[in-house]
């Protein structure tokens, strides 16, 4: 009778084995303080019933090319990446909002910058193809400024990566930076660079980031697509209310100590946590693109195509959350 109980548990669990596979969720993100709400899933995951596997990537643009290559099942990122993505052919849904703003256009603290005029007969730098590469095309030219990565235009484009644009800051190599948090803040707290604007009065606004999965993910494995978009709210809320946890597990878990107290607040009013996206932000982010380029898309996806917001509404609904 033992031996029979025992053999059964065996089969047992045998069968059980890809129930427990089918939970995991493969999660891309990138390392910046207002994504700290996306990596805490992975630390509330078994209490939602799933399990995340988190892999962290330099930019949104790298994040994205790993669930164009089946890698990821979901991934935060700015819209610009998933935009493009989407364009080119990739079979992905925008499912949420996790962030807005987090931008600012820094100048060298010795030249003193005020607007954006004054980056005229400057070289300013930024990250190729991020939402901060839109925002400075669109500021640029609605102040009059004609640009290039060439010489010979008002401005000079330089693309280097995120902490790249702050030692270039630093060295005098570039006059000014459109930079995300929290490396704008740090350049502020460390004296080398000072805010000219907060770039959000262009037809963006305050540019969302945002939260895609891929559409195998959402129409096969709904069930674990929900307990995710859950689990989602509720770490994303766990942040918002409260800040002295988010603060400890951005500075201490993602950062390892290299973002001190004042650089995490500035960042995270810069850019505050959030949870929705819309249809109209993100066509007008698609339209923005286009124009000026950015993403070179042939055929630009239209948003209400791709948007799908329903199982964010359902989790909201669920933890009364207006």
């Amino acid at each position: 009778m033992l031996k029979k109980l025992s053999i059964a548990s065996v089969l047992l669990s045998m069968l059980s084995i890809p129930a427990q596979a089918q939970e995991t969720i493969r999660l891309g993100n990138l390392k910046f303080a207002h994504y700290g709400a996306v990596s805490y899933i992975k630390e509330i995951a078994p209490k939602c019933g799933i399990k995340v596997e988190e892999r962290v990537f330099a930019k949104g643009l790298d994040a994205m090319q790993a669930v164009i290559a089946g890698e990821l099942d979901v991934a935060a990122v700015s819209s610009e990446a998933v935009i493009s993505a989407r364009a080119s052919g990739t079979p992905i849904y925008l499912v949420a909002g996790f962030a807005k703003g987090g931008a600012r256009l820094m100048g060298r603290a010795d030249l003193g910058m005020k607007t954006v005029k004054d980056l005229k007969g400057k070289k300013v730098g930024v990250t190729r193809g991020g939402i901060q590469e839109i925002l400075l095309a669109a500021e640029l030219s609605q102040n009059g400024l004609t640009y290039s990565d060439q010489p010979g235009k008002d401005v000079q484009i330089i693309y280097l990566g995120f902490p790249d644009l702050n030692q270039a800051l630093l060295g005098k190599n570039l006059d000014a930076i459109m930079q995300s948090e929290p490396y704008s803040s740090q350049a502020i707290s460390k004296g080398f660079g000072n805010e000219i604007i907060k770039p959000y009065d262009t037809p963006i606004g305050e540019p969302v980031r945002t939260m895609v999965m891929t559409e195998k993910f959402y129409k096969e494995r709904k069930p674990v697509a929900e307990k995710f978009m859950r689990c989602f709210v509720e770490a994303t809320k766990t942040f918002i209310d409260n800040r002295d946890l988010a603060e400890k597990y951005v500075r201490e878990n993602m950062f390892k100590g290299q973002v001190s107290h004042e650089d995490f607040v500035s960042a995270i009013e810069n850019s505050p946590y959030s949870y929705d996206v819309t249809v109209e932000h993100i066509q007008i982010t698609t339209d923005l693109m286009q124009k000026y380029g950015i993403g070179k898309m042939s055929k630009p996806p239209v948003a209400k195509d791709w948007v799908k917001t329903d199982l964010l509404d359902q989790a909201k609904k669920s933890m009364n959350i207006k």
